[in-house]
């Protein structure tokens, strides 16, 4: 196969290129993160070669790996100059794809505010092998420059834009994102009350969407006694704001903004008061693996699906049709000190159950995940064995419509003499 433009982004980006270019039939080979109905759909069909990665690494690949050999960069700014350029209202992995690119195009868009500077923190790590620990000790501290800089032979180009950013719409939270939020919420205040590494301190990070928003509502009435609150995760959301207006919130760093029109507007009156407590990173500091482990991050992330055993699914519907991408949901997985997942227990008004005997597609293991939250409870399986965990998950965390049946096959499977008694033809069925 003959391929022609490779188009590689770390996050989600407007519909001028997972939408318009995607449907011109130009992009043959599509990394990491796709979040249109075209890209999507062109995805599965095969007609785009689309590989996901890990929105930690990805800068990594490009620069180091040999993933790509990047021939043009082409980045959105506030401001440029000769050797640097102020990013707008994302960093995502743009300061290691700028270094990668043979050349350079800069997107200067008059619409966004030239105040956005304030919320930057651009942080370059040293190449490996010489690579050294990140000096970050706090969220809210700066350890960069609110710029990019950029060898100035590269600069192909600037285009001057006045285009307004793409924004996300949520849907009003549900009763079940309500009663989820309820369920973490009482989980956090035990947890809080168990650990004493959250005496002082405690971070957070969410995934965005619907969910996330409604269990930041809740964390407004969740007290924390003396204690810091501090967001330390990949997006920043409306609900975010909400927190910070309420004093309950010490800061918040990210890599991209996740605001609706009502947040960004909010956002854009008043970025130097935001700029105190907000800070955008590049992802390969907002989503370090060692940062995360380093501040003690409880990190919620949701899913299509997740097994009796505790494997989870972010990406794929039955197992072989990608939706977006894993995004960074595997970098706070993976790394936070406490790592829970938590989704509505059914989809399709209560017709397909999203507690599975086995998930067909793994993104993040059975060795990754400490907490299942869904409407119906709280699963903490830590220290707990496979059946262990397949038992209080189908107690706590299964809708009533399908427990009964979750509950007879791992009874039955439970009668093979095995570590992780599985029927995969049984389990199998759940997707017919």
């Amino acid at each position: 196969r003959d391929l022609s433009l490779t188009l590689v982004s770390s996050g989600k980006v407007g519909d001028e290129i997972d939408v318009e270019l995607i449907d011109s039939g130009q992009v043959d080979r599509r990394f990491t993160y796709q979040s249109s109905r075209v890209a999507r759909e062109k995805s599965n069909t095969r007609e785009i070669a689309f590989s996901d990665r890990n929105a930690s690494s990805i800068g990594d690949e490009v620069q180091y790996g040999g993933l790509v050999d990047p021939d043009v960069a082409v980045v959105e700014a506030v401001a440029v100059g000769e050797d640097w350029f102020v990013p707008s209202t994302s960093l995502g992995q743009v300061p290691a794809f700028v270094e990668a690119a043979d050349a350079l195009y800069v997107e200067l868009n008059r619409h966004q505010p030239l105040e956005l500077q304030a919320l930057h923190d651009v942080y370059r790590p040293d190449a490996p092998p010489d690579r050294g620990p990140i000096p970050l000790s706090a969220p809210g501290e700066r350890i960069g420059t609110a710029h990019v800089g950029f060898a100035p032979e590269k600069l192909a180009g600037v285009v001057e834009t006045e285009i307004p950013d793409s924004t996300y719409t949520f849907r009003d939270p549900t009763d079940d994102d309500l009663a989820i939020a309820a369920n973490l919420g009482q989980f956090l205040r035990a947890e809080l009350e168990r650990s004493a590494v959250f005496d002082d301190a405690v971070h957070l990070q969410f995934g965005v969407g619907s969910v996330g928003n409604a269990l930041m509502s809740e964390l407004q009435a969740l007290d924390f006694g003396d204690r810091e609150v501090h967001y330390f995760g990949e997006l920043i959301q409306d609900g975010l704001f909400d927190m910070l207006d309420a004093g309950g919130l010490a800061s918040a760093s990210a890599t991209s903004l996740a605001l609706t029109d009502e947040g960004q507007e909010r956002l854009f009156d008043d970025v130097e008061r935001y700029a105190e407590d907000v800070v955008l990173r590049p992802a390969d500091i907002s989503n370090h693996p060692g940062l995360i482990d380093q501040f003690g991050v409880i990190g919620v992330n949701s899913a299509v699906e997740f097994d009796l055993y505790g494997n989870v699914n972010s990406t794929h519907v039955r197992g072989e049709r990608m939706i977006n991408g894993v995004g960074g949901s595997a970098d706070f997985n993976r790394n936070s000190l406490i790592t829970v997942c938590a989704l509505p227990s059914t989809l399709n008004d209560g017709a397909v159950s999203r507690v599975v005997p086995q998930t067909f597609h793994v993104d993040h293991t059975e060795h990754d995940i400490d907490v299942f939250v869904t409407e119906q409870g709280v699963a903490d399986v830590r220290g707990l064995s496979p059946v262990e965990r397949a038992e209080l998950i189908v107690e706590r965390c299964a809708h009533p419509a399908f427990a009964p049946e979750l509950r007879s096959y791992l009874d039955d499977v439970s009668e093979r003499e095995y570590h992780i008694p599985q029927d995969v033809e049984r389990a199998a069925e759940w997707f017919e």
